[in-house]
């Protein structure tokens, strides 16, 4: 992939969020159109300018049988696989840069294979083959993958109903559920393509890798840059077997080298020691030989070390010093619960049952809630909401503070940039979007997404209203955060604790009421980001709504397939004994279910009913405060750079995934992070630019295969490996079994 030094319009570097300094923004904001009227050939960002041509050959075919029949295949495995992954313990989540590489020498064999004669139907002419793969049909197929990249949110919602409500609703009703939450908000993006996709100063940053990513594969360099270098495409090849063989022994063979928690060998019987080193505990010293939990979450090799060293920083203050000290000093009666658990408790540390506090139509109970008494949650699970009730709150200030005066030129340009740059302007070939298509898309969705939430009572119609409403009014301004600065917030906290006042009891509600008003916002921004890549690679507006509308509908029924699958085949699936199918996020989504839905805020972070955790919305204030000073001194003091670096945002936000991740997936994923990120990056930047996102792409898609292959091929037919030192019997294979333990474990029932 190309490597260019990011800056501004205006020729000067930028930071790592994308933005200029607020007295750089001052000094520039004045020449906004100027600069327009100097770019007429091109550009005025220079991103733009060194990545995006500033030209297009509109006889370039896109609409063609190759990019259908790819398009839709691989998004579909993709979503199967994502899926598939996403019960497990440790997650994989494949992404388009993946397919990009595995569809290249499809495509050039079906342009070579495929015949060329025209066919005529009621009139309409075509041709199975066009002529040669282009990189427009090429950018589709990667763009129907992004957008579906990641499993379905409300598929959560289908598991939750039937695995722990025991509310087992009918196919149709999870399927309508997952369409509307994934289509509705591709409904505003008609809205959106004013003020986020048409003005050249909406950037969309992340677009301009996977634009250098597509040029790189298409575009032929000179032989003299090729020499002594191996070829892309026989590099992938390389490392994805090297990928496929590795897994084999974590993931099969040698389970045990998977994760090594060496310095519990010390003493293995002793608690804290087990705690605070062992895999399921803090993971102090931990060794990750699984690229599937190095790269599950910090993506290590592509997230920029500017990023990582913000995460390490909030890693390190959030596990290795509030935790221990919250727990070791008995916060909440910590010590009755294992240091690091997505699970819900009683105050004597046994688990917490919620059939308990639900009445017969599973709602909650308030008199069976106080005799059964208050629900209890590990000191980390509280800790990381006040971290996450922190990031909200520093993200908004942190914004206004160093961007705000940026944000409102780039606001204004948006509406009234009537200067249209080199891309809008090639971009007038291609018959626009009718508003109506968005119209009729937004009435389609809508009224299923009524019907589906009132008939099937997943929440009351003045709910969806309200949800809808929030997602809309955040759409706009967490847009232009997202376009500029490559950071999007999410709204997960927000609308849970919204609809945990107004609706306390509910928990599917709950989870609903989040799913609309966070997921239709998430999707909004997801098309139209797609919709400023489909601007950048000049594809015509038409055939990317109708490819990404199409592969969502068809994905997100996988997803929930998928899904609905394992958890009606797996045995004791979601639960420690259905390894590997452990579904961590799914227990940390019925967590919140309860905590948020069925108990409600008010008796978790208020003050009613013994509630126990209100110190932890301190959270707000902190969060608003703590940007100030570092703003201030980073204004006093312009000299110290390091002081330009904090970005509270990124800091609080690097535990918001614990749980349902593991603090080794962190610390080792960073540790990768600083040789690739860093060290290569800054000593061999060549082969850097080269070859490092080939790299994490190939690892994988070997990883993804060779796991899918153990499964179908071996374990899926009851075959195992022959039990020995290092594939011990017990499955759930950890150096420190005592790591989940409590200090004060919970009395022994000796009755029902």
């Amino acid at each position: 992939m190309a490597s260019t030094e990011i800056l501004h319009e205006s020729g000067k570097p930028v930071g790592d969020d994308g933005l200029l300094s607020e007295k750089e923004a001052d000094s520039d904001s004045q020449h906004d159109h100027e600069e327009l009227d100097n770019f007429d050939d091109d550009s005025p960002i220079d991103d733009v300018r060194v990545t995006i041509p500033n030209h297009d050959d509109p006889s370039i075919p896109c609409n063609t049988f190759r990019m259908w029949f790819l398009g839709l295949l691989f998004a579909a495995i993709i979503a199967f696989v994502n899926q598939f992954f996403n019960l497990r313990q440790t997650t994989i989540s494949i992404g388009s840069s993946v397919v990009a590489l595995l569809t290249l020498p499809l495509g050039h064999f079906m342009a070579r294979v495929l015949p060329t004669r025209k066919y005529t139907i009621l009139g309409w002419s075509f041709t199975l083959n066009p002529g040669p793969f282009s990189i427009k049909e090429h950018v589709l197929i990667g763009t129907m993958t992004s957008v579906n990249a990641g499993s379905a949110y409300a598929v959560d919602i289908v598991i939750l109903q039937k695995l722990w409500y025991h509310d087992h609703k009918h196919f149709i009703a999870g399927l309508l559920l997952v369409w509307t939450t994934q289509v509705t908000g591709f409904a505003f993006a008609g809205a959106l393509r004013r003020f986020l996709v048409r003005p050249a100063h909406m950037v969309w940053p992340a677009n301009l890798v996977t634009a250098s990513l597509f040029r790189s594969l298409h575009e032929h360099s000179d032989a003299a840059e090729d020499a002594n270098r191996i070829p892309r495409m026989k590099y992938f090849a390389i490392v994805s077997l090297f990928s496929f063989v590795w897994y084999w022994l974590p993931g099969f063979m040698f389970p045990t080298i998977g994760v090594i928690s060496w310095i519990c060998w010390i003493d293995p019987s002793n608690i804290v020691l087990s705690q605070l080193t062992g895999s399921a505990g803090l993971g102090l010293g931990t060794i990750a030989l699984d690229w599937s939990a190095i790269n599950s979450y910090v993506q290590p090799m592509v997230t920029p070390w500017f990023a990582q060293v913000n995460i390490l920083v909030g890693f390190v203050l959030v596990v290795f010093v509030m935790v221990p000290w919250a727990y070791y000093t008995d916060l909440w009666h910590s010590k009755n619960f294992p240091i690091l658990s997505p699970a819900l408790f009683k105050q004597d540390g046994s688990p917490y049952d919620k059939d308990r506090i639900l009445d017969a139509n599973r709602v909650f109970d308030r008199q069976k809630y106080l005799e059964y008494g208050p629900m209890r949650m590990d000191s980390f699970f509280a800790l990381t909401y006040g971290v996450g009730f922190a990031a909200l709150m520093a993200t908004v200030v942190h914004v206004v503070l160093y961007h705000g005066k940026e944000l409102v030129v780039r606001w204004r340009s948006a509406q009234h940039e009537l200067k249209e740059d080199v891309h809008t302007r090639l971009m007038r070939a291609y018959p626009e979007v009718p508003n109506w298509w968005y119209g009729v898309l937004f009435a389609i969705t809508i009224s299923l997404t009524f019907v589906t939430c009132v008939v099937f009572k997943y929440m009351p119609w003045w709910a969806v209203i309200l949800a809808l409403a929030i997602a809309i009014f955040f759409v706009l301004p967490v847009g232009i955060v997202t376009a500029v600065t490559n950071q999007q917030p999410g709204l997960n906290i927000i609308t849970e604790y919204v609809i945990g006042y107004i609706m306390p009891g509910y928990a599917i509600p709950n989870v609903t009421f989040k799913t609309y008003g966070y997921i239709v916002n998430v999707q909004a921004l997801a098309f139209t980001s797609d919709l400023k890549l489909g601007h950048y690679m000049k594809i015509p507006p038409r055939i990317m709504f109708a490819a990404q509308v199409v592969s969502t509908l068809i994905c997100s029924s996988v997803n929930l397939g998928t899904a609905t699958w394992l958890i009606t085949t797996r045995p004791y699936v979601c639960t420690q004994q259905g390894y590997p199918f452990t579904c961590r996020n799914t227990n940390t989504f019925y967590s919140a279910s309860i905590i948020w839905g069925a108990i409600a805020p008010a008796r978790v972070f208020g003050h009613t009913d013994g509630a126990l955790y209100a110190s932890v919305q301190w959270g707000f204030l902190f969060g608003a405060l703590i940007p100030i000073p570092f703003w201030y001194l980073h204004k006093r003091f312009p000299h110290i750079r390091w002081l330009g670096l904090i970005h509270w945002p990124v800091l609080l936000t690097a535990t918001s995934s614990m749980p349902p991740a593991l603090p080794y997936f962190y610390a080792n994923g960073i540790f990768v992070g600083f040789i690739f990120a860093y060290w290569i990056r800054r000593h061999h930047h060549r082969w850097w630019a080269r070859y490092n996102y080939l790299t994490s792409a190939a690892m994988d898609c070997g990883l993804a295969i060779s796991a899918l292959a153990i499964f179908f091929c071996l374990q899926s037919w009851g075959g195992a490996f022959p039990h020995w030192w290092g594939n011990p019997q017990d499955e759930l294979i950890d150096h420190c079994p005592l790591a989940t333990a409590p200090l004060n474990p919970p009395p022994k029932q000796t009755g029902t």
